[in-house]
């Protein structure tokens, strides 16, 4: 959907759009053309609203480094599955945050299938406004979320805010070439704000089959448009359409995985 999607205009970006595009995802319709288009790399339990695979998960697992009964942050969390998938495979106890109340419907009670009562909650805040303590993640996970930040140097600090000493963070994004008008997405920017908020940066891995796979979805959206409006209705349809004829902008992107780390000294 435009701004609800990674690759999309990202100038329409509200509650009541990802509120929309959340109900829209968890039809089974969705679903179903998200699992064509990924193939075997698509974690079906999961069900992600975003680029998630296999491969993503095993990076985060190893970036994030968790320990039985940690703290997980996940921001941006959309219907929760990353987050929950997460939590469960490294026995740790999860928070999901994000602005859309319907997705924080959806994820809470979907919590049940993954992790025990009182392992998983998730509330409504922003990437700047989180509501959360200071220090309180061990880790963090943002999901093809923080660019979607109104103001992503403020999302940076924040994320600094709530990571404890030591703790790291792993999050995707699409950097920006050169060439591209959205100069705020270029690598050298998101360094910027990182070195400013006081976290480093451990690792840079590219995703190179990411945006192939958004590709087929795009075509598979095109082609099942008729199914698509009985099932989930014209205006989110629309959303899609409009998002897939936007798609040659990603040919400007690269899709990174990073890790960052707060250093174990940092108390501020």
């Amino acid at each position: 959907m435009s701004g609800h999607f990674p690759g999309a205009d990202m100038s329409d970006i509200s509650p009541g759009g990802y509120d929309l595009a959340h109900r829209a995802g968890d039809h089974p319709l969705m679903r179903e053309l998200v699992d064509k288009a990924y193939g075997e790399d698509h974690p079906g339990e999961v069900e992600p609203f975003s680029s998630c695979t296999w491969w993503t998960l095993g990076e985060m697992i190893q970036g994030l480094r968790l320990q039985p009964g940690e703290q997980l942050v996940d921001l941006g969390c959309g219907r929760g599955g990353p987050g929950l998938w997460l939590a469960r495979a490294t026995s740790a106890r999860l928070t999901g945050v994000d602005f859309s109340p319907v997705a924080v419907e959806l994820a809470s009670k979907r919590a049940a299938h993954f992790v025990p009562e009182g392992r998983a909650e998730f509330r409504v805040g922003r990437f700047d406004e989180t509501g959360l303590p200071d220090a309180v993640a061990d880790g963090v996970i943002s999901m093809d979320a923080l660019p979607f930040a109104p103001d992503r140097q403020a999302a940076v600090i924040e994320l600094h805010r709530i990571m404890a000493p030591g703790a790291r963070a792993v999050f995707t994004i699409s950097e920006s070439s050169s060439a591209d008008p959205d100069a705020k997405g270029h690598w050298s920017t998101w360094l910027g704000y990182f070195e400013a908020a006081g976290l480093h940066l451990e690792r840079r891995v590219e995703d190179p089959g990411r945006n192939d796979r958004w590709f087929r979805l795009y075509d598979l959206w095109r082609r099942h448009e008729a199914e698509l409006r009985a099932e989930i209705g014209d205006k989110a349809t629309d959303a899609l359409i409009e998002e897939a004829d936007a798609s040659d902008r990603l040919h400007k992107r690269r899709p990174v995985l990073l890790v960052l780390r707060r250093d174990a000294l940092d108390r501020a």
